[in-house]
């Protein structure tokens, strides 16, 4: 038995893959907790045409944890040019895609293809089904489809899944039941991290956790989801949506970021996330703030720095509950 803290990591998309690879070094016990509710491109397509939840993101993770050679994870984000029916789909997609068909189990092809892979840790959906993400607006409309909601480029009140009353995948329930610590974040606030939250059990089981728990905020803002968004009105989100205050710590960015990355980002209409610290620790938040960013082609989380503290504030959360 891994006597190493045991952290349950929620979310989805490139923020959660970056985050992981620094995690992977380091002495834990990671458990990954992706959501199921993209719809677009290769993801899709597959899931459409395959009825199975959408491999992208599951894919991405699984990657990022993988310990095989580099040249096998890229292969895996390979993505096809060209070739009608094939143009668009990246080999990991099709690769789960093949999986759930051989195995008769999408969970079970996660697996596999994690063993293949010798993943540092575990790679879990929230639910072995695909789940329907839709958004209210301000204006009360309702935009259906994970890829649909950030183009709207509108306010979004609320999101919601559809079915209600999916399942929650009974693995991911007991990782989070046997957690030491859950990290949720970062990600796209209302399309990767909302939707695990949103799952039956899931949110629930989180509250009910003596774990610690940890919300990573994003160094940017998203187009058409967190316009103009501080680090309070990101948590404030979290907190409508489930009714409750569920983290003990804030990680955020409080390095300068370069204006000629800003303004490189101003084109996309995104902006760096203000820390509100007032705000935040009103809430009864508690917050790591540091210079955690790195910029090769895009901005990114340093992921060893961000580790660091991650491990540091599990170790001595654990320390004193001895």
């Amino acid at each position: 038995m891994s006597t190493h803290p045991k952290i349950v990591v929620i979310g989805g998309g490139t923020g959660l893959s970056v985050m992981l690879r620094g995690l992977k070094q380091k002495p834990v016990d990671i458990t990954a907790i992706v959501t199921v509710a993209d719809d677009g491109g290769s993801s899709g397509i597959l899931r459409s045409e395959m009825q199975i939840p959408p491999p992208g993101d599951i894919r991405n993770v699984i990657t990022a944890l993988a310990e095989k050679e580099p040249l096998l994870s890229e292969m895996l984000q390979y993505r096809f040019r060209s070739g009608t029916g094939l143009a668009g789909h990246t080999l990991g997609n099709l690769f789960l895609a093949a999986l759930t068909d051989i195995t008769g189990d999408f969970v079970t092809a996660v697996a596999e293809l994690s063993r293949v892979l010798a993943v540092r840790g575990r790679v879990l959906p929230a639910s072995d089904q695909a789940i329907v993400l839709k958004a209210q607006m301000e204006e009360g409309d309702i935009i259906s489809g994970e890829s649909n909601i950030p183009k709207a480029g509108r306010k979004i009140k609320r999101v919601f899944i559809e079915p209600p009353n999916v399942k929650p995948l009974q693995q991911a329930i007991d990782a989070l039941e046997q957690a030491d610590a859950i990290l949720i974040g970062p990600g796209s606030l209302y399309t990767s991290i909302l939707p695990n939250l949103l799952v039956p059990k899931i949110a629930e089981t989180v509250l009910r956790s003596e774990a610690i728990k940890i919300f990573i905020c994003n160094v940017m803002t998203q187009p058409g989801e967190t316009d103009n968004y501080s680090v309070s009105d990101h948590l404030k989100a979290v907190y409508d949506h489930v009714g409750h205050h569920i983290f003990d710590y804030v990680i955020v960015n409080n390095g300068e970021i370069p204006p000629q990355v800003q303004s490189k980002y101003a084109e996309q209409g995104a902006k760096a996330v203000p820390l509100d610290l007032e705000e935040v620790t009103k809430r009864g938040y508690k917050v790591i703030a540091d210079q955690l960013i790195l910029f090769r082609t895009y901005l990114r989380h340093d992921a060893e720095k961000l580790s660091g503290h991650i491990v540091q504030l599990v170790e001595s959360w654990m320390a004193r509950k001895r």
